[in-house]
């Protein structure tokens, strides 16, 4: 089983979430996320396996979501999930991923359903 965690170190969900799945005795492939921006296919597949549209995981309170108007209701799916790429501090955090199966970690505990 390989268990993937896209962490920021400095967010506490993240690290709660990392802790939940190292004390299940499990060592997870720690992906930091804002070094390492998931691609805009990547985005797109992990959303998937979230059962979430893009809206459901950017994070509306950074500044560049409002530098960048993805308020605006016009944007298409596929321009979301590029500014998401491009700019991986609008991800929410931490997402997880177990194989074909992935989950958000708002609360941390929900990734234990995937472990």
């Amino acid at each position: 089983m390989t268990v993937i965690i896209w962490h920021n170190p400095r967010c506490s969900k993240s690290r709660q979430g990392l802790g939940l799945i190292e004390e299940q005795g499990i060592e997870p492939t720690i992906v930091r996320y804002l070094e390492n921006p998931p691609s805009a296919a990547e985005l797109d597949r992990v959303l998937g396996l979230l059962d979430l549209e893009p809206r459901e995981l950017i994070r509306r309170k950074e500044a560049i979501y409002s530098e960048l108007a993805l308020d605006n209701e016009n944007l298409t799916r596929s321009e979301l999930i590029t500014a998401m790429s491009e700019n991986p501090k609008l991800i929410e955090r931490p997402v997880v991923l177990n194989g074909d199966r992935a989950a958000l970690g708002r609360p941390p505990e929900a990734i234990l359903e995937i472990l």
